[in-house]
């Protein structure tokens, strides 16, 4: 169906928009909308009842500081269209109304948002739990393996880890229903494994009192890890975004390709933390920053880390990390969510 997004590899620099108009095979009023919002960008389409699993249609994609708010999101996307509902996948975790989340340009309150956006309906799930509601359905051209495959056939526990603005990660647990842990791993304690990473941890530490595993292990997490490592080898910081910096690191910048080494091999040490406490089977590893940086997490460093996990190491051996190539897997999880769960809303 044209404007339809289903399950196959989707290039991770996404439009804004899908030239192609909403499909008239069935009244708006009985769509509802999914969105995938992050700390950038806010990733929305619609899904019905009716619809195969996995299948939205009518992606557009909003930057977040460019609107007010998230109503201001939602009801730009409705405009015209009497849409009855959205399920929002959000990063953060719910307080009564209130969302807690740093990464976001604007508060969240869940009625303010209802009543603003003219929607009868709003239901936020943590934009992980969207994630991991998604990976039962992937196909196997939209992963790559970062590990020695044993098992391909692995399905549960499955780990997601994704770092992006912020860091994200949930377990799916397979059952009638099957079950999703959420979790808030991107604000646990960042934890140093050798001595250059107890320097760079030295470091952050000397300007806040509590360092989580975002202030490395995300995009502006790259930066900080960037801006440590000049410092350490006395260089000067010379690239401003995670975008040039990647870009010098492949041109062959030494500083530049350092940082990414030594941020997939933390990334890997966490995700094997990760996949030994939660007793996973299987690990995809999401979220924007791996998108655009294959070349070094497939290089060696990540793997290395992982599996340094002493007596665990041949544990591990048998847990397939799949590095996902795949834009929208928050709206297609917000989707099968909303397949499971939209008759009780």
């Amino acid at each position: 169906m044209a404007g339809t997004v289903m399950m196959s590899k989707v290039p991770a620099g996404d439009p804004q928009r899908d030239s192609v108009p909403h499909a008239q095979a069935s009244s708006p009023a009985a769509r509802t909308i999914v969105a995938d919002v992050g700390g950038t960008y806010a990733r929305l389409a619609w899904t019905q009842g009716g619809d195969a699993p996995q299948q939205v249609h009518d992606f557009r994609r909003y930057v977040c500081a460019e609107h007010g708010d998230l109503a201001a999101i939602l009801r730009d996307y409705a405009a015209g269209n009497p849409y009855r509902g959205a399920v929002v996948a959000i990063a953060g975790v719910l307080e009564g109304d209130r969302l807690i989340n740093s990464n976001l340009p604007w508060a969240v309150s869940v009625e303010q948002t209802r009543q603003a956006s003219g929607l009868e309906w709003v239901k936020l799930i943590n934009d992980f739990e969207a994630v991991a509601n998604a990976t039962p359905s992937l196909e196997r051209d939209t992963l790559s393996p970062l590990t020695k495959v044993v098992d391909a056939s692995a399905a549960s526990p499955a780990l997601v880890v994704g770092p992006g603005t912020g860091l994200g990660a949930a377990l799916w647990m397979e059952g009638q229903p099957p079950r999703v842990l959420a979790t808030e791993v991107g604000q646990a304690a960042l934890a140093a494994g050798n001595d250059l990473e107890m320097d760079i941890l030295r470091r952050l530490l000397r300007d806040r009192p509590h360092v989580n595993n975002e202030h490395v292990l995300s995009g502006p997490g790259l930066m900080n890890l960037y801006r440590c490592l000049c410092d350490l080898r006395g260089g000067t910081a010379l690239h401003a975004d995670a975008g040039n910096l990647v870009a010098a690191a492949e041109a062959g910048d030494a500083l530049a390709r350092e940082t990414l080494q030594v941020f997939c091999g933390w990334l890997g040490s966490l995700v094997g933390d990760l996949a030994i406490i939660f007793g996973a089977k299987v690990v995809y590893l999401a979220g924007g920053v791996t998108a655009h940086i294959p070349r070094f997490l497939h290089d060696g460093h990540f793997l290395q880390r992982y599996l340094n996990k002493g007596v665990m190491s041949e544990r591990l051996e048998q847990v397939p990390v799949w590095r996902v190539e795949h834009g929208q897997l928050g709206l297609l999880g917000a989707a099968e969510w909303f397949r499971r769960n939209g008759s009780g809303l």
